[in-house]
């Protein structure tokens, strides 16, 4: 899809390129700047193109509205939908690339508007006069001064989105990343100073046409023709009510300028780009204030093994479906600073409760248990805490769609989960537990790989109550069990009457993807089969790769991942 997204925008700019370099109203403009008219015109295309789409899959309310199921009857179009982060980095990249062919080209302009300042076409000049110091034209115009800001401004937010300073520090992604806003009334301004001209009276000055007058004016050696109509014309202005003969006109190897050439400038086009998908983000930021300004209910604070903590909330009229997320912000925490969960447990039509695990692994995460829990340091058991006072006020932002809404759509799911991965996975596994014969899904197979065996405790009572759930209904074969251990150490710990069921399900190892995609290609043949990851990336890509590939039984495999848009 990268390659896809940037051949369209290399296409675009193809296009605009050659409409900028054979356009006739851009003639005088391009005989001034050559081709860093082109450039910075056609790499504009595509920055308005980019900066106009960027936002939208960032309005999370209009793509979990269009996810619902009801709202987009195709499988197909909603997955797209799915890929709603992957084009928001496409674009970002975009924009980057080909702002730096803008800025390049600018800089290239600003050096000949200063040295080809021409004196006949004073309005089509940026420049004051001949020699000019070009900086002038970057910090002392608006134009110039808002896209050197804009050039700050992206570079602030494009290194702190790599990976590695996502990962180390958050806040300074969450804070650089909110500047976008400052990005966008600076675009609005950057193009309003009008720099670059077009000529609009084509008609009556044709580029490169004759104009009688200005030649006599200036000295000129005047055409044999002329000189044949007009013997006795020196300085006196060309007559209009003479015509000039129609042969000459039509069959000379110019035209006659009836008058001087005149200039305009471009009406802003960024404005008709943006501000629609800036007024629906807008909006959509507005509305999703209103909805989550009123604090939930912590009903209950559970520490895990393993650092994972469990928060169980209450809040009136929330409403969601598995597989989707939240996004929680504590002021406590942070004033401006809030971040996903998917949601562990959806409210019902018994119980109002929903709620989250989290892993604690940050600074965010670690302030939040901290005022959460009594005591930082918690034993391994499974510890409720009922000091309802003690809570800080927690906001909710959401439900928000994910892939793994679909995982209920399939008549056969396949659900891969890496540590604390299976958060998405224990929400449709809830869901199960309450009733599974109102959903198409009729097989579920589930994988689930940790480092260590305390990790399986998070959800090993609930995948037990599945399992027996299951068994008591005469279907034990709805769904397929296996745990992966990578470390050894402590199994003896899970061994026990209350988790028989897991025991023998417990694998030490990592999964043999391929022998297990081809087992379940062989047991569900001719069928379109759902596979949905939540984990490590290099488990994802080997995901990918097997379910894009072919096997001999007729069996498709459709792939998911969680992607928080």
């Amino acid at each position: 899809f990268q390659f896809f997204w940037l051949s369209l925008n290399v296409w675009l700019f193809g296009k605009t390129f050659l409409l900028y370099k054979q356009g006739l109203q851009y003639y005088y403009l391009h005989q001034m700047l050559g081709l860093g008219l082109c450039v910075s015109r056609a790499s504009a295309s595509v920055l308005n193109l980019n900066c106009c789409l960027v936002l939208l899959p960032m309005c999370r309310v209009l793509l979990a509205f269009l996810r619902g199921s009801q709202k987009v009857a195709s499988k197909k179009t909603r997955r797209l939908l799915d890929k709603s982060k992957t084009f928001h980095v496409t674009c970002g990249v975009t924009i980057c690339i080909f702002s730096v062919l803008h800025v390049a080209a600018h800089l290239v302009n600003a050096l000949n508007f200063s040295e080809n300042y021409n004196e006949e076409f004073v309005t089509l000049n940026a420049a004051n006069y001949r020699g000019e110091d070009p900086r002038k034209l970057l910090f002392a115009t608006v134009p110039g001064l808002t896209g050197v800001i804009m050039v700050l401004v992206l570079f602030l937010m494009c290194t702190a989105s790599t990976y590695a300073i996502r990962v180390s520090n958050y806040d300074i992604f969450w804070y650089t990343h909110s500047l976008f806003f400052v990005f966008y009334m600076l675009l609005m301004l950057h193009v309003s100073g009008g720099v670059l001209k077009y000529q609009t009276n084509l008609e009556e000055h044709p580029p490169g046409c004759f104009n009688p007058n200005k030649t006599l004016r200036q000295n000129l050696t005047v055409p044999k023709a002329f000189e044949e109509l007009f013997p006795d014309y020196t300085t006196e202005p060309f007559p209009e009510d003479l015509p000039v003969p129609e042969p000459f006109v039509q069959n000379s190897f110019m035209r006659v300028c009836s008058e001087e050439p005149k200039f305009q400038s471009h009406f802003p086009e960024t404005w008709f780009w943006i501000s629609g998908p800036l007024c629906l983000y807008c909006v959509e930021r507005l509305y999703r204030y209103i909805r989550s300004n009123k604090p939930v209910t912590i009903t209950s604070v559970i520490s895990h093994p393993s650092n994972v903590l469990e928060v169980r909330m209450m809040k009136d009229d929330f409403e969601a479906r598995p597989g989707q997320y939240v996004i929680l912000h504590c002021p406590r925490v942070s004033a401006l600073e809030s971040h996903p969960f998917t949601l562990t447990m959806c409210p019902t039509d018994t119980k109002a409760t929903f709620g989250v695990h989290l892993k604690v692994v940050g600074d965010w995460t670690e302030r939040f248990r901290d005022l959460l829990l009594l005591h930082s340091n918690q034993d391994t058991e499974i510890l409720p805490i009922f000091q309802q006072r003690r809570y800080p006020k927690l906001y909710v932002d959401g439900p928000f769609g994910s892939p793994f809404e679909e995982s209920l759509n399939y008549e056969v799911s396949l659900c891969v989960a890496g540590g604390i991965g299976v958060t998405p996975f224990a929400s449709i596994l809830n869901t199960l537990l309450d009733g599974w014969k109102c959903y198409k899904l009729r097989r579920l197979y589930f994988i689930w790989v940790c480092r260590d065996i305390e990790s399986f405790r998070w959800f090993a009572d609930l995948l037990c109550m599945l399992h027996n759930k299951l068994w008591q209904e005469n279907r034990p074969d709805y769904i397929n069990i296996q745990l992966y251990l990578s470390q050894t150490d402590g199994i003896q710990k899970i061994i026990g009457e209350k988790y028989q069921a897991l025991n023998s399900r417990l694998l030490i190892g990592r999964p043999r993807w391929k022998l297990l995609f081809d087992d379940i290609a062989k047991c569900n043949r001719r069928k379109t089969i759902g596979v949905f990851c939540c984990g490590p990336n290099k488990i994802s890509k080997i995901l990918h790769k097997l379910s894009n590939s072919s096997n001999s039984y007729g069996t498709r495999f459709e792939y998911n991942k969680e992607s928080f848009s």
